[in-house]
């Protein structure tokens, strides 16, 4: 698959038409409480995904060009630890409770919402982008308020967290004793043992006719016939857990890995344990969300990788953790 089609995740670009404006209103608010690394470990359930060498990349020719998911190449990982899920409201908002954390989005005063799911007033839409029309720049959007200012996570608690940007999961790894998993400790769990297969369950996207992950169907951007059951995020054990005991590896929301990124990175990967690149713009997100869709995002396949700035925040971006 070539071409220049645009990832399902916007980048700080849909909002920073007015962040600046915005950020000055709140430079009165708390900073982000003690992330240090000297905390202690958090209970999160945390899987022991054992080591080994898989092929990573995309086995099917069926990447865009853009990402780099090209050459297929062995890589070898020591044993690590990845968490069962993505990081949940509940989780997010304990942290925040105990450190004080203000995420990026709160700090700008906005941030991404998908227009199907928009709740607030006409006036909190700041404007949309040109590119990517579905997507709105919302003010009073943030992790308490996924959907826009008139929604809330009350009834979302084991939801993943959204509206996160790299450096507030990276600060809620530090809190929590972990850190955000590599591209390729990504890919190799998410694969749960089956080395070359195009999804994390298989070659088939339903098999006998059921979905595996929380991705959109229909006629995007506008009609969602929600046969996965879910029009936005889906409880993070939703589904089944692959075969390392991972929830929804695939779709939901993406999720955020250690690595900067580079659509050539693959042609010089390091076989053992590789960390990505020294340096970059962007950082890499992995696994599609629920907006994806084979007519425009069909990057919901276990090798299909993607990137972001590392302070854009949406709807759909999650992260969870890793640890040795």
């Amino acid at each position: 698959m070539t071409g220049t089609t645009p990832c399902c995740a916007p980048s700080s670009a849909v909002t920073t038409r007015q962040t600046q404006a915005l950020a000055a209103e709140t430079t009165a608010r708390s900073v982000p409480g003690d992330t240090s690394r000297s905390r202690p470990r958090r209970h999160l359930a945390l899987e022991d995904i054992p080591g080994g060498t898989f092929g990573m990349g995309d086995h099917f020719a069926e990447g865009y060009s853009q990402d780099g998911e090209s050459p297929v190449h062995k890589v070898t990982l020591p044993d690590f630890r990845l968490a069962a899920t993505t990081v949940t409201n509940a989780q997010f908002a304990l942290f925040v409770k105990e450190t004080g954390h203000v995420t990026a989005a709160e700090q700008f005063g906005v941030s991404a919402v998908f227009h199907l799911a928009f709740r607030g007033r006409e006036s909190d839409i700041l404007h949309r982008t040109g590119r990517t029309p579905w997507w709105l720049a919302v003010k009073g959007a943030d992790w308490r308020h996924p959907d826009g200012p008139a929604s809330e996570i009350y009834d979302r608690q084991n939801h993943p967290v959204v509206h996160v940007s790299w450096d507030d999961a990276a600060a809620y790894c530090r809190w929590a004793g972990t850190r955000l998993p590599t591209e390729a400790e990504w890919e190799y769990a998410a694969r749960g043992g089956l080395d070359g297969r195009r999804y994390v369950w298989g070659d088939e996207l339903t098999p006998r006719g059921q979905w595996r992950c929380n991705i959109w169907q229909g006629r995007f951007p506008v009609e969602n016939t929600e046969e996965d059951g879910y029009p936005t995020t889906a409880p993070v054990k939703s589904y089944r857990p692959n075969g390392y005991g991972l929830w929804q590896m695939a779709g939901n929301v993406w999720e955020w890995c250690q690595d900067w990124f580079d659509h050539n990175y693959y042609e010089r990967s390091e076989p053992h344990a590789p960390r990505g690149p020294d340096d970059g713009t962007q950082r890499v997100i992995r696994g599609g969300s629920y907006l994806c869709h084979a007519s425009y995002c069909h990057r919901y396949r276990v090798s299909a990788r993607s990137s972001n700035t590392p302070d854009s925040t949406a709807g759909n971006i999650g992260f969870r953790c890793a640890s040795i």
